[in-house]
């Protein structure tokens, strides 16, 4: 291809000289673009055009090393590591695996006292929180206390979060008395479920540490934010309508989780209501909530918050005690056994026809507490300006949920509630966790005769109380402006949760997300581009109202990757978009379409479908008297085109560096025609 005389060759550098004075190489490895200087000397200073340039040359086994650390290593967890002395290395190790060594040796006596205020309050909130989650999950009140004792030990050890307090959580609470009872009943077969409970927690500690180890943590980004607040929120309200039972005091109640069979037994058990039952629940639903929205609008009186459900508890069972001669229709818990947490690691299940719900209880509650207490951690981290090592949670939570399973613990993880009393208490360590052990091991050891009088209806109260706070309806409005999409990824979570199963109501939430994904990838955005006047940038017709049309040219973004999902869509919609242009061309009478530059800046990746398509565009455009240019591809679709001979077949004037240098190189390149 010949040089016009208004069309010099240019270089940025004297290495790029040189380069443009040594002949050509024919190899593979030649450079793709050549590089000119476009303009009228007479006019205005030649334009500068840039080479676009081939990636360094790596191999296959560079290439993957490379995909695989980007993937499984974005944080480069070893950097640390550099340049260090064999102790050094050794300490930091130690650091790294037990974050317990990186606080511990500066841990003073100022940061002892505020852990201990800490500790103490968030106890206040656990201990009656620990039997109300119990009882959600359709387990014997003492294993949520069991619960709120070996857990947060080991947290205190492993665990990278200074905030996050650990112990039984609602919702997978729920989602494992909800899955279980499915099939086993808690009532006629206590034994088998207290198993399966176990079992369940083990095989959920196993996949939350499998994560952190293989450092798989993307694969719980499937739950969405839409996701969640649409399942929380109808789980929510099933907890919610469940605790009836305990406020009504109704005796037969029904074991599933839908909306309208719990709403049913309530009418149809009407007969069973307890008015000393519902006038006592009522009014300490009345005390906790109203104690919660007094700490909502004054953060500084977050104790009255805290210290309410002990109080409520403490209240409650000394009215009962006073009264049980007058009121003998209220339920209470009845007997719970003192002592440490008994062993549990003969009761695992691991054989049998049930084995595979407690693998399947245990992946998805799992999954549910390590989006939970990660999200919390990292929520009360960015608050203080330090940082939370995903992976290293995931150890955490899952070794000891593992442990937890081994010492008739169930699966816990962080609590936002107990994390934000933690939080506002003032709590600096994670010491507050083992202050807060404490508390619940001396509880264990001394004070549990004390809790036979407990009525079931301050429990139920209690939960209410803690679960209405999931129900986020400012989010929802926020997804129903923001993203549609999203917002049906929402309602279809509660509505699931609702009316059909809490699992199955998740895995519906999740398969939209997943479509919207697919949407995303097989359906990408393309967009028609024109110039600012008096600038070299081109932007979106239809968002920039002052860009303008460029005579004989049609320049379309393509903004996602173009992959065998997309490539026939991107085929058709291209042709499309030219064929509209050639029609508006006709109807308002402007100059025929001569030349069609791809903006290929968002195209961040491509395959072999991907490149057929483009090579069968540049086919059949050429058969059609136009010109096909790519402007601005990365270095990995370079690289493709390159290894496919496709950048043979455009020339020269085929890749540009960007869509302002090729508009104005083909430009000049027809003035200069004769």
């Amino acid at each position: 291809m010949g040089i016009n005389s208004n069309r010099v060759e240019h270089f940025s550098s004297p290495e790029a000289q040189a380069a443009a004075a040594a002949p050509t190489p024919a190899g593979p490895e030649s450079t793709i673009v050549s590089v000119r200087v476009s303009a009228n000397a007479m006019q205005m200073p030649p334009l500068e055009l840039h080479r676009v340039c081939l990636p360094p040359p790596r191999t296959t086994v560079q290439k993957l090393r490379h995909r695989l650390s980007e993937i499984f290593f974005p944080d480069d967890p070893l950097h640390r590591f550099k340049d260090q002395t064999w102790f050094r290395k050794l300490v930091l190790g130690l650091q790294f695996f037990f974050p317990v060594f990186q606080w511990a040796p500066d841990y003073s006596l100022k940061l002892l006292k505020s852990d201990v205020v800490s500790g103490l309050t968030i106890a206040s909130l656990a201990i009656p929180q620990g039997i109300s989650y119990a009882k959600l999950a359709n387990l014997p009140p003492i294993i949520g206390l069991y619960s709120s004792f070996v857990p947060p030990l080991i947290y205190s050890v492993l665990g990278s979060s200074r905030h996050l307090a650990v112990g039984p959580v609602s919702i997978a609470s729920l989602v494992m008395g909800t899955m279980l009872s499915e099939t086993v009943s808690y009532t006629e077969e206590p034994i088998l479920y207290l198993k399966l409970a176990f079992t369940a927690t083990f095989f959920a500690g196993v996949f939350q540490a499998s994560l952190g180890f293989l450092r798989l943590g993307f694969v719980i980004d499937f739950l969405s934010k839409a996701t969640l607040v649409g399942f929380m929120a109808g789980a929510a309200v099933i907890v919610s309508l469940q605790q009836l039972k305990g406020l009504l005091g109704i005796v037969h109640f029904t074991s599933k989780m839908q909306l309208i069979p719990v709403l049913s037994s309530v009418f149809h058990h009407m007969d069973e209501w307890s008015w000393q039952t519902i006038v006592m629940g009522v009014g300490f639903l009345v005390f906790l909530l109203t104690t919660r929205q007094i700490s909502l609008r004054k953060p500084k009186l977050f104790w009255i918050s805290a210290a309410a459900p002990l109080a409520s508890v403490v209240l409650s069972t000394l009215l009962v005690v006073c009264l049980k001669s007058k009121v003998p229709g209220i339920k209470t818990i009845g007997h719970l056994p003192k002592g440490l947490n008994p062993p549990s690691s003969n009761m695992l299940y691991f054989s049998g026809p049930h084995l595979a719900l407690a693998i399947k209880t245990g992946i998805i509650t799992g999954i549910l507490s390590l989006t939970e207490g990660i999200a919390v951690g990292r929520t009360f981290a960015a608050l203080k300006n330090y940082q939370v090592d995903g992976n290293k949670e995931m150890m955490a939570i899952g070794l000891m949920n593992m442990a937890g399973s081994c010492s008739s613990c169930y699966v816990t993880t962080g609590s936002f509630s107990r994390s934000a009393v933690n939080y506002n208490a003032g709590a600096q360590t994670v010491v507050s966790n083992v202050i807060m052990a404490a508390s619940v091991l001396v509880t264990l050891l001394f004070l549990m005769p004390l809790f036979y009088y407990t009525p079931n209806l301050i429990l139920a109260a209690i939960i209410i109380t803690a679960v209405i706070g999931l129900i986020d309806y400012q989010a929802a409005i926020k997804l129903w402006k923001v993203d549609k999409l999203d917002f049906l990824a929402c309602l279809c979570s509660f509505l699931g949760v609702l009316f059909i199963s809490v699992p199955l109501g998740l895995a519906i939430a999740v398969g939209v997300s997943v479509f919207k994904i697919l949407l995303h990838v097989t359906r990408p955005n393309t967009a028609v581009l024109g110039n600012i006047p008096g600038t070299q940038i081109y932007q979106n017709l239809t968002r920039y109202r002052d860009a303008v049309r460029v005579p004989s040219f049609l320049i379309i973004a393509v903004e996602a990757p173009i992959y065998f999902a997309n490539s026939t869509y991107l085929h058709e919609r291209i042709l499309r978009w030219i064929r509209e242009e050639e029609e508006w061309l006709a109807s308002n009478n402007r100059s025929n379409l001569k030349c069609v530059i791809l903006d290929m800046t968002a195209v961040t990746a491509i395959d072999t479908s991907g490149i057929d398509t483009i090579n069968e565009l540049r086919k059949m455009l050429d058969k059609r008297s136009l010109k096909l240019v790519l402007a601005n591809p990365v270095g990995s679709v370079m690289e493709k085109l390159h290894q496919a001979n496709v950048l043979e077949s455009f020339g020269l004037e085929g890749v540009y560096l960007t869509v302002g240098e090729a508009v104005a190189d083909i430009s000049s390149a027809w003035k200069a025609q004769p």
